[in-house]
């Protein structure tokens, strides 16, 4: 086969015209349509990097940690302001869909919660002075009866182990430290209470607590508002349904905790009032209030009232009433109030709490308390939502 091999004739510049053409090149069929041009390249967006969410929260958590720590001194007033707004938010919801104005709402509930507190020091407050009053003057009772007590310990020791193990010196000790050991503790007690009292005296959580706690009732919705116009797009939908199972969750256990704080609280003042004992309401208070913490109220009160009916009552009659009291207190606590108002809404387990709290102290203090039940209950929640997209995973499921 014989192949043609023709060289290739540049253009010369003889054989371009004035207008650029060139001459020498042939103009295209007719038939052939020309093609049409690539599209142009657009530059697409970079997608965001999978650790750009986990590092925003991550800083969020550490500016929020220092934040505390450099003022927890001065955010008790916000914080406590902040916790009333929170609960009293729904009963003012209540009073604006029946046509009151959100300011005017805010305000009567309040006002309410103003007229609630100093009904309650001005009936309370004399009663618990008194029965403070009635504690110190029986203290040296109390530090005889015990010293008696300590004294038949000891003798109870030596008949049955020997004077030699049990040493006189022994009981001289424990007779002389009985009373200090009681007198350590009124003061303590004492100190408590009027530093407690005193708190609430502050001009700060006396003034600026209901004045701010108006504020953000009165603008709650649009706060809420605007912090969910600055969730990024792209998770909104899944931070509105975890915020929404924190709500449900935590004012389940605030509302529900606070009723049943206050019905044990009456309940056991009541009581040990009517069985006879002579502190019965600051012990029946104290075991009422902090059964927030889970089994230390119980257990508190419960040991501080049989010790007093120990020292009040000389037969063992009046000891056993308060022990009865007791026993009925824990039965309608266990089987009645708790299960009614808290029931299985509320997905915080006891040692959950009791942790958080104490955690919640140790770290940050009155604040940290204030803050370890809506930490914990987030937690639970992003733990538990966590949970669920790992057990769909490839990761589990592979």
């Amino acid at each position: 086969m014989r192949f043609l091999w023709r060289p290739i004739e540049l253009t010369t510049p003889e054989e371009i015209t004035e207008d650029g053409s060139d001459l020498s090149v042939s103009a295209p069929p007719e038939n052939v349509l020309p093609q049409p041009l690539p599209p142009p390249t657009i530059p697409l967006p970079v997608p965001a990097i999978r650790w750009q969410p986990i590092v925003f929260f991550v800083g969020l958590a550490v500016v929020a940690w220092f934040v505390l720590q450099l003022f927890a001194g001065v955010l008790a007033p916000f914080v406590t302001a902040g916790v009333i707004a929170y609960a009293l938010d729904p009963p003012t919801t209540r009073l604006t869909r029946l046509g009151m104005p959100r300011g005017i709402a805010a305000l009567l509930m309040v006002l309410a919660m103003i007229a609630a507190a100093l009904l309650f020091i001005l009936l309370l407050y004399p009663l618990i002075l008194s029965q403070i009053g009635l504690f110190l003057g029986r203290i040296p009772q109390y530090a005889q009866l015990l010293q008696h007590w300590a004294g038949h310990i000891v003798a109870d020791l030596q008949q049955n182990f020997g004077s030699e193990a049990v040493n006189g010196r022994l009981q001289d000790l424990i007779s002389s430290q009985a009373g200090n050991m009681l007198t350590f503790l009124a003061s303590a007690l004492t100190g408590l209470i009027t530093s407690s009292f005193a708190l609430f005296n502050v001009l700060a959580l006396a003034i600026v607590t209901p004045v701010v706690a108006f504020y953000l009732l009165r603008g709650w919705p649009g706060m809420i508002a605007q912090i969910d116009s600055w969730l990024p797009r792209r998770y909104a939908q899944v931070l509105r349904a975890q915020a929404k199972e924190v709500d449900r969750i935590l004012s389940a256990w605030v509302r529900g905790q606070a009723l049943c704080c206050l019905l044990l609280a009456v309940f056991y003042a009541f009581a040990l009032s009517l069985a006879g004992l002579d502190l019965g309401l600051i012990v029946g208070l104290a075991a009422g209030v902090l059964s927030f913490i889970p089994y230390v109220g119980s257990i508190l009160g419960g040991a501080t009232a049989i010790a007093l009916a120990i020292a009040q009552f000389p037969s063992w009659r009046g000891v056993i009433g308060i022990g009865v009291v007791l026993v009925v207190g824990q039965i309608l606590e266990n089987y009645l109030i708790y299960p009614r108002f808290l029931g299985d809404r509320v997905e915080l387990p006891a040692v959950w709490v009791l942790f958080a709290l104490f955690a919640g102290g140790a770290a940050f203090g009155f604040m940290g308390v204030m803050l370890a039940v809506p930490v914990a209950a987030t937690i639970g929640v992003l733990c538990r939502f966590w949970l669920r997209r790992y057990l769909r995973s490839p990761l589990y499921l592979e």
